[in-house]
């Protein structure tokens, strides 16, 4: 058989609350009910998703999550990111619902990835299509870009924020001479991301002002331009 079509069906506290996120994402409501049981389906393209509600569910303990294979994550992070900015003014970093940012993620062969976190508290991880990908990402040989690889699995996929917050810390906290500019860019950004989701404006005020002092040459600096770019975003952000 062909063209069979297997659609999550995820748990919520209100399907209301769903049925705006996603909208704000670019999905539209295929159907709707309130009884007997609390439904939801939205639709992106070829992207489905249904959702049931649960009276008094807490979306901190969910442990709903699904998979993603697209080969532009990018442009899905940048439709997602869009939508965000047009409802929020922001692009949601902290929270609940919340999205991270495409990286290389070490527990997907360096393929890059980003998860969005949704008002249900469902992880739906957005992953390259290893068949359409042109090269994976070459492991991590800096200092700094291991530390940053291994706390992107812990706060990325795991959900582990404070785990990846001590590597990084720990990290930053042991500068060599030989440490590559951009990698210290692109970790200080990250940990500035962490400290928002962590609901610590201090912290990530400190995090890109030490990102914005690190000297780069020409080069390095169009290395660095994402986490730049992303620290520009971080800093402009209401908060």
């Amino acid at each position: 058989m062909t063209n069979e079509v297997t659609v999550p069906l995820l748990p919520c506290a209100s399907i209301d609350d769903i049925e705006a996120f996603y909208g704000v994402l670019g999905f539209r409501t295929t159907y709707k009910q309130r009884k007997p049981n609390a439904c939801v389906a939205v639709q992106r393209e070829d992207l489905h998703l249904q959702f049931f509600e649960i009276a008094g569910f807490d979306p901190e303990q969910s442990y709903g999550s699904c998979l993603v294979i697209t080969a532009d994550i990018e442009g899905l992070h940048r439709a997602f990111a869009a939508g965000m900015r047009a409802a929020y003014g922001k692009v949601l970093v902290s929270g609940t619902p919340r999205m991270t940012r495409p990286r290389a993620r070490k527990n997907a062969d360096g393929l890059g990835g980003f998860s969005v976190i949704d008002p249900g508290g469902n992880w739906i991880r957005v992953f390259r299509d290893a068949a359409t990908a042109p090269v994976p990402a070459a492991t991590p040989a800096g200092r700094l870009a291991k530390a940053l690889a291994n706390a992107v699995v812990q706060a990325d996929s795991r959900g582990s924020v404070g785990q990846a917050v001590r590597i990084l810390d720990s990290a930053l906290a042991r500068p060599q001479a030989d440490d590559d500019p951009v990698e210290q860019v692109e970790v200080l950004v990250y940990r500035a991301e962490l400290a928002m989701v962590l609901h610590d404006p201090k912290t990530a005020a400190e995090m890109l002002a030490r990102a914005q002092s690190v000297t780069l040459t020409e080069d390095e600096s169009e290395r660095a331009a994402p986490a730049l770019d992303n620290a520009a975003e971080l800093a402009a952000a209401p908060r």
